[in-house]
């Protein structure tokens, strides 16, 4: 557990230095209320010294210039580090974000593991070069790597998160410069001393903790050449202009109100199941949840009887209880938030089927919410229309498919949605006329061969499949001899 030693310390050029910096920030617990760990928060001297040292890794390394096969090898063996310490990462992901431990173990630290598997296995089919050869000349298509990388991460899903930028740019010959997120930096740690172990070259993976003045600076530093996001659309929306006015490349992947919608003839006990998770996972701090209901007003009552059964049977405390569904939110801000957002829906008209304004019975320390189902949500409402982030479901009801496809298109966001019938070709139609760039139909993920992202105000550019390849790479064409161009295509 090397990391432990070092977290007064950043990873910089596959080394533990001690900052440059004197400033730091502090890890709460949201169980406990109270801080257990702290770690450097980088100065722009950090910031220098961490993108020279991943520009170094790029321009002069090693890295850039491997076979695909060998970055593949290096990828899979930090799989295999990331399983042996994966009890490990999930307990440090519940200690600093108060994930439930069973959330935790399961999809915080199972998802990375499968998504390096899903990924290298792209790498061995991605078209890194191809020859076009047409009446017009003869095109070798290459894809190079696009070079030193800043990814952004949030704390909701640290390393989901992190795994889902890491992995396509390290496979392509980038260099990263990784900056987790204040409230969730010792999982990024943890990471650092995996990918040591996994035999990365120096600088090739860097580690920064930052507030938000150090990192801007570091997402537009001159040495940078792209920068990937996932976060607050506020926050990425600024990103972008700034990065825009350099033309630096960014993916966005922003924030959501996604919507489930309930058909007339859908199973309702096996969809509201589905929703256990693809609505209220990791305590509702999940931009891509389905956090508005849809339902016709002929079956309203019957989707609120199972909604509320769902939260009864959802137990809400400690994290570390293997038994716990529901969590502490993350800080305290994003405790009042949520239960500011609780009291707003309830004035305007909503009615609590289960949940409301007040702590969990029991519950006085840690930074708890009650799980909430508000009823007679207008689609125009505060709650119908802005991002909780919490375990908070929004229920509004439809007299026609038509409406009910206008519902769930009345929002600025396009991140998630999701369909419920027992009719497959009208489910198929209906998703069609969603703007979201992915939509379940009765609780079916796309899996990681799949791209996903967000339209509208959920950002820019896609994320998993082989489309999560093609923001970190550079598309060079070599016109070619016809005589050598036909060698080549002979093999």
């Amino acid at each position: 557990m090397a990391w432990r030693e070092h977290q007064d310390k950043v990873f910089v050029g596959g080394e533990w230095e001690p900052p440059i910096g004197a400033d730091s920030i502090a890890v709460i617990s949201p169980l406990s209320e109270q801080e257990f760990a702290r770690v450097p928060s980088a100065s722009r001297a950090d910031v220098d010294r961490a993108v020279s040292a991943a520009r170094r890794a790029f321009d002069s390394g090693p890295w850039p210039r491997m076979k695909a096969e060998d970055r593949i090898a290096t990828l899979l063996r930090l799989r295999d580090r990331f399983a042996a310490r994966r009890e490990e990462m999930a307990q440090t992901i519940t200690d600093e974000m108060g994930s439930p431990i069973s959330f935790s173990r399961g999809l915080q630290t199972g998802v990375p593991i499968w998504m390096i598997e899903a990924q290298t296995e792209i790498a061995k089919t991605y078209p890194w070069r191809q020859l076009r050869q047409s009446a017009t000349g003869n095109g070798l298509v290459l894809r190079e790597p696009k070079g030193v990388v800043v990814a952004i991460v949030p704390w909701n899903v640290p390393m989901m998160v992190t795994m889902a930028k890491l992995g396509p740019a390290l496979l392509a010959g980038c260099c990263v410069i990784l900056k987790p997120a204040p409230e969730s930096p010792l999982s990024a740690y943890l990471l650092a001393d995996m990918a040591a172990e996994a035999g990365l070259p120096p600088g090739v993976l860097n580690v920064l903790p930052a507030e938000r003045e150090a990192s801007e600076y570091l997402a537009l530093h001159d040495g940078v050449d792209k920068v990937s996001f996932t976060g607050s659309t506020f926050a990425g929306r600024r990103l972008a202009q700034h990065c825009g006015a350099l033309l630096r490349p960014i993916t966005l992947e922003l924030g959501g109100k996604s919507a489930a919608l309930f058909l007339d003839d859908a199973d309702f006990a096996a969809g509201v199941e589905s929703l256990r998770m693809g609505s209220l996972r990791n305590s509702g701090q999940v931009c891509s949840l389905k956090t508005r209901i849809l339902v016709s007003k002929r079956r309203e009552n019957e989707l609120l009887d199972a909604f509320a059964a769902l939260i009864d049977s959802k137990p809400v405390g400690d994290p570390n209880n293997p038994a716990t569904q529901i969590g502490p939110m993350v800080s305290q801000r994003q405790r009042d938030r949520v239960e500011g957002y609780i009291a707003t829906g309830l004035h305007d008209g909503a009615r609590a089927v289960r949940g409301g304004v007040g702590r969990p019975e029991g519950l006085n320390r840690g930074w708890f919410v009650r799980p909430t189902v508000l009823a007679g949500v207008d689609p125009d409402a505060t709650v119908a229309q802005e991002e909780i982030f919490g375990p908070v479901l929004a229920v509004s009801t439809y007299d026609s498919e038509y409406e009910a496809i206008a519902i769930a298109n009345h929002s600025i966001y396009g991140l998630n949605g999701a369909i419920f019938s027992r009719d497959m070709e009208k489910a198929l139609t209906l998703a069609g006329r969603i703007k979201t760039g992915t939509v379940e139909i009765n609780g079916g993920g796309v899996g990681f061969h799949a791209p996903i992202g967000g339209v509208k105000a959920s950002g820019l550019g896609r994320e998993g499949g082989p489309e999560g390849f093609d923001p970190y790479v550079e598309i060079k064409s070599v016109g070619l001899p016809k005589a050598y161009a036909d060698e080549l295509a002979r093999g």
